[in-house]
């Protein structure tokens, strides 16, 4: 699938609609995930998990050779202000909306809240043990991340196309592409997406996710300690800081960005290393579309699917007033 893939995307019909090989990955993955994979998963399963968790992080750290710290300084205090906005302002709706509107109890809620505004199914996996979640409720939060994280890939760049067109916001690539990082949800989602754009929305987009991700760490130190207010006497509070999850592979990003800032490898070393990230990212979507399914609509049911797509009308929305208004100010 991933030779496929990356075959496909040379053709120039294809590459003109912003069909690059990581979308051609995802797409290929799915429809074969809902067709013949199911009948051969036991045999593939190990590979699939092994290419939709330590590929896509591998991929995500060798992604830094494309990029310098001059290009990270760009995004600088715009990209953090923007993320940080979208992340509270999302989880926020998130849990009022979960409790008050749609009445699903407070897990579920902060959940999908997690999965919508910081890294989707790893912020899901990373936010279930500070809760003490049920398993169901995890389950039911990463199918709305897959779902509308996957409709991004494609949508990002027709709305891009239909910018161009139309004028809605004043975003240039780059613009864009902070964008896209700071509202996509999963980070492989992010890099399709704005690949799918141009090479420079794709590099501002990786950065901003990047920085939305490292955000995680502090987000779960806070809401450990939201969740063990007037109970510190209780000796199961200080385990819940042991299962917090620190994204180290986005500060493995940082240091190999770094590397090739300061030009510590041979030149001849980057296009091949290039190939191969471009390789291990187009593996980890074809691994995230055999693994996405039509059923997850139907498992996680009406009221948590309705609550993700407010949250992603509100990252699309929202995220675009957030990310022009900040952009203006600093601009």
């Amino acid at each position: 699938m991933t030779g496929i893939s990356i075959w496909l995307s040379d053709f120039p019909q294809l590459s003109h609609l912003g069909l690059s090989a990581l979308t051609l990955a995802i797409v290929i993955g799915m429809i074969l995930g809902n067709t013949v994979y199911p009948a051969i998963r036991p045999l593939c399963h190990d590979g699939v998990n092994l290419a939709k968790q330590r590929l896509l992080r591998l991929g995500i750290i060798l992604y830094g050779l494309r990029l310098t710290f001059a290009q990270i300084a760009d995004v600088g205090a715009t990209g953090i202000l923007i993320d940080a906005m979208m992340l509270c302002s999302t989880f926020a709706l998130a849990c009022w909306l979960g409790k008050k509107v749609f009445g699903l109890d407070s897990d579920t809620a902060m959940l999908i809240g997690a999965g919508s505004s910081i890294c989707g199914a790893a912020a899901v996996m990373a936010t279930e043990p500070v809760l003490d979640a049920k398993a169901e409720k995890v389950t039911v939060a990463v199918a709305t991340v897959v779902i509308f994280g996957t409709a991004a890939i494609f949508l990002y760049p027709w709305l891009w196309q239909m910018n161009l067109h139309y004028h809605w916001v004043n975003f240039s690539a780059e613009q864009f592409g902070i964008y896209t990082g700071s509202t996509v949800h999963e980070v492989a989602q992010v890099v399709a997406a704005g690949q799918g754009v141009s090479p420079d929305a794709e590099s501002a987009a990786v950065i901003a996710k990047m920085i939305r991700v490292m955000m995680l760490a502090p987000f779960l130190l806070l809401l450990s300690g939201w969740k063990s207010r007037g109970n510190a006497q209780n000796t199961e509070n200080a385990g819940l800081l042991r299962n917090i999850t620190i994204p180290w592979f986005a500060l493995l990003f940082i240091v190999v960005a770094a590397i090739n800032s300061l030009d510590i490898l041979p030149h001849s070393w980057i296009p091949p290393l290039i190939t191969l990230d471009t390789i291990l990212l187009a593996m980890a979507m074809a691994a995230l579309g055999l693994t996405t399914h039509v059923s997850a609509l139907r498992q996680a049911g009406l009221k948590p699917i309705l609550l993700a797509a407010i949250l992603f009308v509100w990252l699309i929305v929202g995220g675009a007033g957030i990310n022009g208004l900040v952009q203006h100010l600093f601009s």
